[in-house]
């Protein structure tokens, strides 16, 4: 596992996934960046529009799987912890970050 240790954004706070979890997380990006790749040559090449908003949709649909993987995730390690620590902030962090994915 690689970079586990790095902050994410602009927080200070880090999540060490186990080995599954990251594989499986990894791979969706994986499948998604190929899909961007994709959606790229199709403009390269002239692709009809209908055919490349399909694609992109795919990848929009992908993008918010893996965000409701990691969510989960998130929710039944960190929020659980935390809040089993005292630290109740995590619950507004929660709501605010649910109110961004659902713009």
């Amino acid at each position: 596992m690689e970079n586990k240790e790095k902050s994410c954004c602009c927080h200070e706070k880090t999540t060490v996934r186990d080995d599954a979890q990251y594989k499986k997380l990894m791979n969706r990006l994986s499948r998604v960046e190929g899909q961007v790749r994709g959606v790229k040559k199709m403009l390269e090449s002239d692709a009809y529009c209908v055919d490349i908003l399909t694609q992109v949709a795919a990848i929009n649909a992908a993008l918010n799987s893996f965000n409701k993987e990691l969510l989960a995730e998130h929710i039944r390690t960190c929020v659980v912890r935390d809040i089993k620590s005292g630290d109740e902030e995590v619950v507004d962090e929660l709501v605010g970050t649910i109110q961004k994915l659902m713009k």
